[in-house]
């Protein structure tokens, strides 16, 4: 068994382990990337783009399908899932085909292959050839979907997002199970696109929501689309008798049992840090109930050691702009050490990219609820009848703004609504910008823009500003106000 010694060694090659990589190296530091699977990020293999494409073809299928409600009637709509999946694959074999350049542009000497574990807080043995030492290590082994081991025994009919990209035609029925950002994305374009999707939900939550009021629209304007039966669990899968699908037995609020056959069950009820099999009881460093390391969220240091976490790994944010930030505040931190040094962590900022699209910004309305006792301002508009979006036959979702009393200073916001993407960038900035809500209302709003719903968000915003706080709605009343 050979040994290197490096001063810094990355565990993984995804977004936010290329990029603590890169801001090691930059430091002028060797720095050795240890990869056991395929190159390539999870956004661009599996998340991100991949999806983005099935719904692009998903919109396509949907805008036909609306051109009515202007007047215009197009013929028969003929959708090809062969070709629907084809350009999926193609594409997204582009895009992975960029981040395997930037993999193939590190030399050879700084990337090694094989499974990485801890034997010593700053040894690593890499599967049976290697041993590293390190004078510092970034853990970015990313996550995993999460499979219950019962629905796993069900058969290759039971599979996660991972392989919806590798399909070569669609299904004709698809059981999405879960009502976070993925299984809605998913649940929502294989239905435009023709698929008979139920999506079921053990609660009644969506995507990343915490507002009741927006959570509220939410269910209920998604509901108008999509077979969504909240308050209900799987109780038992198993392969129907030919194999070729599954039989689903769910249980609702009541206990009601209903039986149906697909033929695929998504699972979409998160995903596992891959942080279990790489000898953390080694690495000396504090461990969290969930065996994830304890780590400061500004400098991604786990307790005071030279070990530092980064992406997904970290089960914070499982995002990739999130991934970037940490692997390149973990990637500089570890080139230092120990002259260890708090990193830029922007405003959080969520998008999940159903129609309407669901965005939060910031402080969410439950983190605010524990950090400002339930007591700061709320503004709120519904896109109902707002002129741009009832332009577009688009006119449907909630936005609801927050801000603190006395300093008026714009703290956060979550919605469901039409172009949700460009609405929570502009919040997002204004956020980390600081920016009182009296300042947003100094900006430039054009018309008819979707922003002039923001606007309109905000000036009711600003007059509970001026209310006192002992009236202002809180976790209690979950009001807009007075």
């Amino acid at each position: 068994m050979k040994t290197l010694q490096v001063d810094v060694a990355v565990i993984g090659s995804g977004t936010a382990g290329m990029t603590a990589h890169k801001a090691a190296r930059m430091q002028g530091k060797r720095v050795l990337m240890i990869e056991s699977g395929p190159y390539g990020t999870t956004c661009a293999r599996v998340g991100c783009m991949p999806s983005k494409l099935l719904i692009a073809a998903a919109e396509a299928a949907h805008a036909v399908a609306a051109a009515p409600g202007f007047g215009v009637h197009p013929g028969p709509v003929r959708i090809d899932g062969r070709q629907v999946m084809a350009r999926v694959r193609s594409e997204r074999d582009r895009f992975v085909g960029f981040v395997l350049d930037g993999v193939n542009a590190i030399p050879d000497d700084e990337k090694l292959r094989g499974h990485a574990r801890f034997i010593s807080p700053g040894t690593l043995q890499v599967d049976e050839h290697t041993l590293v030492e390190a004078a510092s290590v970034v853990i970015a082994t990313g996550s995993t979907p999460i499979v219950p081991p019962e629905w796993q025994a069900a058969g290759e009919r039971v599979i996660t997002s991972d392989a919806v990209f590798e399909w070569t035609d669609l299904p004709s029925s698809v059981a999405v199970v879960g009502s976070g950002v993925i299984g809605l994305e998913l649940g929502q374009a294989l239905a435009r696109l023709g698929v008979r999707v139920t999506l079921f939900a053990r609660g009644n939550k969506v995507a990343q929501l915490t507002d009741p009021l927006v959570l509220r629209e939410a269910d209920a304007v998604l509901a108008r689309e999509l077979d969504i039966r909240f308050m209900t669990k799987v109780a038992h899968m198993e392969k129907t008798p030919d194999g070729n699908g599954i039989l689903l037995t769910s249980s609702d609020g009541a206990g009601v049992e209903k039986t149906e056959q697909f033929e695929y069950v998504l699972a979409a009820i998160g995903r596992a840090p891959n942080v279990d099999k790489i000898g953390l009881e080694t690495a000396q460093i504090e461990l969290d109930r969930h065996g994830i390391p304890r780590h400061d969220p500004h400098t991604m240091q786990c307790g005071k050691s030279a070990i530092f976490i980064a992406g997904d790994a970290d089960n914070e944010l499982p995002l990739l702009p999130e991934a970037a930030d940490e692997g390149r505040i973990a990637g500089e931190n570890a080139a230092r050490f120990p002259d260890v040094k708090p990193g830029l962590r922007r405003t959080p900022l969520t998008i999940a990219f159903t129609e309407p699209q669901i965005a939060t910004v910031g402080a969410t309305y439950q983190q605010l609820c524990v950090s400002h006792a339930g007591r700061f301002a709320v503004g709120a508009v519904s896109f109902g009848n707002q002129g741009r979006s009832r332009v577009m036959l688009q006119n449907q979702g909630l936005l609801r703004v927050y801000a603190e009393f006395g300093s008026k200073r714009f703290l956060g916001a979550e919605l469901i609504g039409p172009r949700a993407e460009h609405l929570g960038h502009l919040l997002a900035w204004a956020c980390q910008a600081q920016l009182t809500v009296p300042a947003m209302l100094d900006m430039p709003f054009y018309h008819p823009v979707i922003e002039e719903g923001v606007r309109t968000a905000l000036r009711e915003l600003a007059l509970h500003l001026e209310k006192d706080p002992e009236h202002a709605p809180g976790c209690a009343d979950c009001t807009p106000g007075p």
